[in-house]
């Protein structure tokens, strides 16, 4: 079936510790998404979400944007990147304006919203996202869009997203000398959140676990917005080392014991099925595993159990974050894994137990053209990025220029009052 025309293209990179992926993706003049090429490469000079090795992070990046170029057949000067560390913290601004009852105005949502703005406090933090989640009439919450309607006061719940502003300035430049725009650095749990969730899920609360290579973000959503976010600093590379040093093998040949034979569930026939330490059509590596047969073999029940104790870990601290964040008890609902680590088999089943909670895996929304080696959760940020860009969303740093002075010269409470004023008598 021949491509829509496509009316306008996004670029969009994530930039992981394990793989940096890239994604084209374009929106026909019918309002259809269509992916029009992706590509993904193993990360360089990024660990713990952190730029480490500029050249070497940027050689990757401007590897993965190219063949999502070349697959897509066009270019793009500009991309929606995202970030996973950084030390990313959410937190939720509740502004209420005086209306006197009458009818809300254009004019009063975007004075609203540049009273919020100014009370933005982000203790010299670099602010990422500062988005008007839903809007309240006298209390009532869950107004999607206020204008029109009479009240005495309307108030708006902005979510504002921090990052440490030096790592995020590393990934920006990291980006640049790869000869590319920011459109935006987007924290990794909206992307995901974006990808993983429908809007259903996002109101009624759902907690969402992506776990990448060296990181894994906790995320709560409640209300139609981030609610509570935490970084836990393990992912799937420990799960990777942690057999490495195991059975005394190299990296490369504990991931592929880990994708291939791992698992987070035991089964009774573990314990006769051996797994070969070399891959299908290599030479044997020399050394052999510790624990291993004369044929360079393992027990496949000693390599569940080297994951499911590295796994019980990583729950452990999701879990403690959940409870943290007042996701616990009757106040905790469903559950998503996504990210690379979420591939693992048996990983619901295994953090259901754990979390004592339903769970599911999340991953891309089925796109056209997505294919199916990234319709995975190791993708779903990616596309979530995309679908992010997309949805354009309104950034309460660049709305009501015309009231800037006014705020800037005067207390709140005053503008209002000099607007108030103005309207009623000019």
């Amino acid at each position: 079936m021949a491509l829509p025309r496509i009316s306008k293209v996004y670029g969009a990179i994530n930039v992981g510790s394990f793989r940096i992926s890239a994604m084209v993706m374009g929106i026909s003049e019918t309002g259809e998404m269509v992916v029009l090429g992706s590509g993904h490469r193993a990360s360089h000079g990024i660990k713990r979400g952190y730029v480490t090795d500029m050249a070497a992070a940027t050689y990757a990046i401007r590897d993965a944007v190219e063949r999502a170029e070349k697959q897509a057949g066009t270019s793009v000067s500009s991309v929606w990147v995202g970030c996973s560390g950084a030390g990313l913290a959410s937190q939720i601004a509740q502004v209420e304006v005086d209306i006197g009852g009458r009818r809300i105005e254009e004019e009063d949502v975007e004075l609203l919203l540049v009273t919020a703005r100014d009370g933005i406090q982000p203790d010299g933090r670099m602010v990422l996202h500062a988005q008007p989640a839903h809007y309240t009439l006298d209390g009532a919450h869950g107004v999607a869009n206020p204008r029109g309607l009479h009240a005495e006061r309307l108030g708006v719940a902005v979510h504002v997203m921090l990052a440490d502003g030096a790592p995020v300035t590393n990934l920006i430049e990291a980006v640049q000398k790869a000869h590319l725009e920011v459109e935006s650095v987007v924290a990794a749990p909206i992307a995901a959140g974006h990808a993983c969730l429908s809007p259903e899920e996002r109101d009624l609360g759902t907690a969402v676990i992506e776990i990448g290579g060296d990181v894994t973000n906790v995320s709560v959503y409640a209300g139609g917005i981030l609610r509570a976010l935490r970084a836990i600093p393990m992912g799937a590379t420990d799960i990777t080392d942690a057999i490495a040093s195991a059975f005394g093998i190299r990296r490369f040949q504990a991931e592929r014991l880990k994708c291939v034979a791992g698992s987070a569930i035991a089964s009774p026939t573990d314990h006769r099925e051996m797994i070969p330490i070399d891959g299908p059509g290599e030479t044997a590596s020399g050394a052999v595993a510790r624990g291993a047969d004369d044929r360079n073999r393992i027990p496949r029940a000693e390599l569940v159990s080297v994951v499911t104790e590295e796994l019980a870990k990583l729950t452990g601290e999701i879990g403690k974050a959940l409870k943290d964040m007042g996701y616990s008890g009757a106040r905790g609902g469903q559950v998503v894994l996504t990210g690379g680590g979420a591939e693992l088999a048996g990983i619901a089943e295994f953090a259901q137990g754990a979390l004592g909670r339903p769970v599911r895996i999340g991953k891309p929304p089925a796109l056209r053209g997505l294919p199916e080696a990234h319709a995975t959760p190791g993708f779903a940020t990616l596309a979530g990025l995309c679908l992010y860009a997309a949805a354009d969303p309104v950034d309460i740093r660049s709305v009501g220029s015309r009231f800037q002075q006014s705020v800037r010269h005067a207390g709140r409470g005053m503008a209002m009052r000099v607007w108030h004023a103005m309207r009623q008598h000019f």
